[in-house]
């Protein structure tokens, strides 16, 4: 399912800000890009959203600014900064010039000035990054709700449009039984001319026949397995994978009817049906 969110948040020492997205994917896939002086949180954040996101390919992106008052600290080897200073006013002393050796001058000398990193707060960077990071699932989750309420409509307008033809195969079925009768003693009529038809002969083969291409059972499963459908949407838990299940099983019933199919309206209704289901299957790989 398709989803983002952005969390920012900020004290004195730093700013950390993280972006999530997602796109379709049939399980949990994530993948979080920080900055090496957070790796030590990645599994604590990884945890988190998991808590709150079970199904798709999950990008996170976390960015740290930390002001430069507080994360680096200037120091002036002194030690070095005389040495260069004595060696300068020798060396003017020798060859009988000015000395205008100047502080702004002998701070650009290499060593002189040493900029060092500070050591980081693990807790309040940690405590910034968990802020930023409910702000931003909580973003997440709120447009992955407004996106499964959409594709919940969709899919339930699908399933209606799937009772309907279900429906048109109930009414057709029997008019095939009925229609294959009429063809069968018309053609023993032709082969026998005169000769007296074996009523109970032609009932056999119309049994037969009947039971070779009877979907009864197939159409109460479509029907049950619609029903069930739409009752998962009323679940207030992950349902992602029930509906795949139930989508598999709504495709099997339509293979069945095709491949029993010798009507050319039943294995019309039966293609148009696949399609539907099919699109119901994409559409399910977006719900979690």
């Amino acid at each position: 399912m398709t989803g983002y969110g952005k969390g920012i948040a900020e004290n004195s020492d730093a700013r950390v800000t993280i972006e999530m997205k997602s796109v379709n994917h049939r399980y949990l896939d994530l993948n979080i890009k920080l900055p090496k002086k957070l790796n030590f949180l990645e599994s604590t954040i990884r945890n988190k959203i998991s808590e709150s996101v079970f199904r798709g390919k999950v990008d996170v992106y976390i960015t740290l600014n930390e002001h430069s008052d507080a994360c680096y600290q200037v120091s002036i080897n002194d030690a070095i900064a005389q040495k260069y200073y004595d060696s300068i006013s020798a060396m003017a002393d020798k060859l009988g010039i000015d000395n205008d050796m100047k502080a702004s001058s002998i701070s650009r000398l290499p060593d002189v000035i040493e900029l060092e990193e500070m050591e980081a707060d693990e807790d309040s960077l940690k405590t910034l990054v968990l802020e930023a990071l409910d702000a931003c699932v909580a973003q997440f989750v709120d447009s992955r709700i407004a996106e499964g309420n959409r594709l919940e409509t969709d899919l339930i307008a699908k399933m209606d449009e799937m009772l309907v033809l279900v429906d048109r195969l109930e009414a057709r079925s029997p008019q095939i039984i009925e229609e294959y009768r009429a063809r069968l003693k018309t053609k023993v009529s032709e082969l026998l001319e005169d000769t007296h038809i074996d009523e109970a002969r032609v009932a056999q083969e119309v049994v037969i026949y009947a039971d070779k291409i009877c979907i009864d059972e197939e159409m109460v499963r479509l029907k049950s397995h619609v029903s069930e459908t739409r009752g998962v949407f009323e679940l207030d838990k992950e349902v992602g994978r029930k509906l795949d299940f139930l989508a598999q099983e709504l495709n099997r019933e339509a293979n069945t009817i095709l491949s029993k199919s010798t009507d050319v309206e039943i294995a019309d209704i039966g293609i148009t049906l696949k399609t539907l289901i099919e699109k119901v299957r994409e559409q399910i790989q977006n719900i979690e």
